[in-house]
């Protein structure tokens, strides 16, 4: 298994896998729900330059998308973003992820999550924070097997913190 920023994968599965997962589902928005291909591939080259840092809208903060490859299937994708800023301090956070659904289940999430931690402790972060909505247990049971905690909650979330 590993992990392949989007931007180095092959762009017809990548586009395939997005294509599984609905506009907004369990928390995880789907920014390019409704793309065809060519408006896709558009999107792969604004995620090339914004895991560099470069053309980054107002709000945003670098961050590099990556998918989960299992034998040559693309299950999954893990959005990592390299700071926070106050919104995502207090609400996203580092990390999102979802699995499409014939995938879900059989351990990608966590496998996915150990992954992506390690990718963020080379950049230098110790501890991550998350997101997951209250409605979701499989996600919080996710990321609790990787060592997350509980830090706060509001009516409908739950904001986790995982030391790396």
């Amino acid at each position: 298994m590993e992990l392949v920023r989007v931007q180095d994968s092959d762009y017809r599965k990548t586009y395939e896998l997005y294509m599984t997962f609905p506009q907004n589902e369990n928390g995880y928005l789907n920014s390019v729900y409704g793309y065809d291909y060519d408006k896709f591939l558009e999107w792969i080259e604004m995620k090339r330059s914004w895991s560099e840092g470069r053309d980054l809208p107002d709000g945003f903060v670098p961050d590099t998308t990556y998918v989960l490859v299992d034998d040559g299937k693309y299950v999954g994708v893990f959005n990592l973003r390299h700071e926070l800023n106050d919104f995502l301090r207090e609400g996203p956070g580092h990390i999102g992820y979802c699995v499409s659904k014939q995938y879900r289940g059989k351990g990608y999430a966590s496998t996915g999550l150990k992954m992506v931690l390690a990718k963020a402790k080379e950049r230098g972060i110790d501890e991550a924070y998350l997101s997951v909505n209250k409605d979701n247990p499989a996600s919080l049971r996710v990321q609790i097997k990787n060592g997350a905690r509980i830090d706060h909650e509001n009516e409908t979330e739950y904001f986790t913190r995982i030391l790396i």
